[in-house]
């Protein structure tokens, strides 16, 4: 049987074709090595260990954030071999392995973030408080879902939760976790956003400190809070998040308040207030019987003043009265009506009326 001859470019399709067909994605793991970036844009480095090493492609925008050389790493790609550079495998998915290198990627990312501030207090924003609508990031199937849905029913029921279900550990959790948040940003009634997982090593929650998942925290437009169970190491995550969280029930904790010491707090308030009611009436009372008495004193004041002024008015008619002088023994003389003031006024043969105290005389001048 004659061997069959292919061309350069035929064996390269040949290749691929069966590379597509046997391994159309591949993942591999190995030391970063002669990692560099063309044109702002396109990424080459080589993962090698002790015996091999294979060349990788791909974009800036898959990287999980800045790599060194010498870190483990976890690529996902297409082999393929390419008609001029040989054979390489194309980026899918990567992402640093082993607690040694996930720690020293998350900082460097640190260092790159906080120099743009994307960790300043100043951009931190309150948080709605208690909330009436929740959007939720985590995974429905675990203990932390539970948890925090547990101890926010316990604690103030009637609050509405649309949960974002995601992996929040392996190759998808990055995407599925960004994309979360990009859909619960488009629900306007959501009035914040809480992602959440349990506790894990530094590999399992490395999703939590990529740069992916901490820009589209930081850059959320709801309101954030992160919950990690892990209290030895903070995520970049939480450090973007508008609030960090310990655990899921502390996250459920910071966000609405106890019913039953907000019924107390409530009793408390309500007791006061009865207090400061019954203190304001007996103090009104108080004031309206000072009131009342001192208005008592000057009715009384005014009336004693109109009384003496009646009896003063009194005796000064009574002084220019002349009923009152006719009871003394005088007369009034009238001649036709007219008062009698000189003898003079009269002459013989008139007529006069005297008017005494008691009645008139009538009288007659003699010569």
């Amino acid at each position: 049987m004659d061997d069959v001859v292919l061309s350069v470019s035929d064996f390269v399709g040949l290749l691929n074709q069966t590379l597509e067909y046997a391994y159309p994605n591949v993942v591999v793991q190995g030391e970063l090595a002669n990692l560099r970036v063309n044109k702002g844009k396109w990424v080459y480095f080589d993962l090698k260990d002790e015996y091999s090493s294979a060349k990788f492609f791909g974009t800036v925008y898959q990287l999980p954030g800045p790599l060194e050389n010498g870190m483990m790493l976890q690529v996902r790609g297409n082999p393929r071999l390419h008609p001029q550079y040989g054979f390489s495998i194309t980026v899918q998915t990567m992402q640093p392995i082993g607690e040694g290198s996930i720690k020293k990627a998350a900082a460097l990312l640190e260092s790159k973030l906080v120099a743009e501030g994307l960790f300043d207090l100043e951009r931190k924003r309150p948080l709605p408080y208690p909330p009436v609508k929740i959007g939720l990031v985590a995974s429905s199937e675990s203990a932390a879902y539970h948890d925090f849905i547990k101890i926010l029913n316990e604690r103030w029921s009637g609050v509405e939760v649309l949960l974002a279900d995601v992996q929040v550990q392996g190759e998808t959790a990055i995407s599925q976790i960004v994309h979360a948040l990009e859909y619960l940003n488009t629900h306007e009634e959501v009035e914040v956003i809480v992602v959440t997982r349990g506790g894990g090593s530094a590999e399992d929650l490395g999703a939590f400190s990529t740069e992916q998942v901490t820009r589209a925290v930081a850059g959320s437009r709801t309101p954030t809070i992160v919950a990690i169970g892990h209290e030895i190491d903070i995520s970049l995550a939480e450090l973007a998040a508008d609030q960090r969280a310990s655990t899921p029930s502390n996250a459920a904790e910071l966000l609405v308040p106890d019913k039953r010491s907000e019924l107390e707090r409530l009793g408390t308030i309500s007791n006061s207030i009865q207090d400061y009611a019954r203190q304001i009436i007996k103090n009104q009372k108080s004031k309206i019987k000072d009131l009342r008495v001192r208005f008592d004193e000057r009715i009384l004041r005014t009336v004693e003043a109109q009384i003496q002024d009646l009896l003063l008015k009194r005796q000064i008619l009574e002084a220019f009265n002349p009923v009152a002088t006719l009871k003394r023994g005088y007369a009034i003389i009238r001649l036709q009506g007219k008062t009698i003031r000189s003898i003079q006024d009269i002459k013989g043969g008139d007529k006069l009326m005297m008017q005494v105290s008691d009645g008139t005389i009538n009288a007659k001048v003699s010569d």
